[in-house]
């Protein structure tokens, strides 16, 4: 099988790099054109030292008469400009974002969450929102696969295949994220220049994060049921990982392990998804440099409340470790080749 040749838009961010990192060593791709705005001409690894020992090509700004030359296109940009890009795709191309351009269903919704009109809405039903262990076999329908967002992907993979089962109530998810501070992207440094980003735990978005959006759109396709739930993220004096700690009541008749079982049920043929025995502690360190996502469930003092702890890598599982799950999903290569 011929590689597949790819282009990365947004290479020099934490995502594309780590993007870069993993795709080096997949073996069924080859990097073709890296693509940046403020970085043109620049080699990646001013960007990540331990990339000066492969040969990849300077950075150049993105222009459509790059398209014809790669098969697929990873995105890994500001909301709004993998719409752009999409505009101009030629039909033996493919789309993988890893921001929110295509995550929401309609242009209304992304509106009034991410405060900018959608340039795009055709491609909106042209895309596909994809979680792999969840929904990822679709992919093959759609040249456009949005992937999802990384607090999203820490709760939808362990919430979604109870709330399938009929085994929570849903009308009072409570929703506590912890995230190291790379996802808040490089900006974040001057952001919080005064306000000692290495030493304090900051809450953001409180009430109204975008990713709320995100979260209710998938949960509500798979419950009849009115559904509520109050999410709130905290950035963290760790460069990255993501602890996701969910609050839940129980059905009558539902007990903690019944919980354990069904999500080992799930997952027990995905390899990206572990499941720990009952009343585990678990950690970021668990996970910190892999695309996996552990997930374990605990008892609380209360007999019909259990507390749902989830820890993944933001940068691989929760962003561009997903995003290649989705592209080997898309070109027929093993799930887990590169990762």
């Amino acid at each position: 099988m011929p590689k597949i040749n790819i282009l990365v838009a947004g290479s020099t961010g934490y995502i594309g790099i780590q993007l870069i990192k993993l795709l080096i060593n997949h073996g069924g791709v080859r990097i073709k054109y890296l693509c940046g705005n403020t970085s043109v001409g620049k080699n990646i690894a001013r960007y990540e030292k331990s990339l000066n020992k492969n040969k990849l090509p300077k950075i150049i700004k993105f222009k459509k008469s790059l398209l014809k030359n790669v098969d697929l296109i990873f995105t890994a940009l500001p909301n709004g400009e993998a719409q752009v890009i999409s505009k101009n795709l030629l039909k033996h191309n493919v789309l993988i974002d890893l921001a929110g351009d295509f995550r929401l269903n309609n242009a209304k919704s992304y509106f009034k969450w991410y405060k900018q009109k959608h340039k795009a809405i055709k491609n909106i039903k042209k895309s596909y929102y994809s979680i792999p262990e969840i929904n990822g076999d679709k992919v093959n329908e759609y040249n456009i696969i949005s992937c999802p967002g990384c607090y999203p992907t820490s709760i939808l993979l362990p919430l979604i295949p109870i709330i399938k089962k009929n085994l929570i109530k849903v009308n009072n998810i409570i929703i506590d994220s912890k995230s190291g501070y790379s996802g808040a992207g490089r900006s974040v440094h001057k952001k919080y220049l005064n306000r000692n980003l290495y030493e304090s735990l900051s809450a953001y978005g409180v009430g109204f994060h975008k990713h709320n959006s995100e979260i209710e759109q998938e949960i509500k396709s798979y419950t009849k049921k009115k559904f509520s739930f109050t999410f709130t993220p905290h950035l963290t004096p760790m460069f990255r990982g993501i602890l996701s700690t969910i609050y839940i009541d129980l059905k009558d008749g539902v007990n903690a392990s019944k919980l354990v079982k069904v999500l080992t049920d799930n997952y027990i043929n995905d390899r990206f998804v572990k499941i720990s025995k009952l009343n585990t502690l678990i950690s970021t360190n668990d996970v910190i440099n892999t695309n996996y996502c552990n997930i374990a469930i605990s008892k609380s003092k209360y007999k019909n409340k259990v507390i749902i702890v989830s820890v993944l890598d933001n940068l691989i599982k929760g962003g561009a470790g997903q995003a290649i799950q989705n592209m080997n999903l898309k070109f027929n290569f093993h799930i887990g080749k590169g990762l």
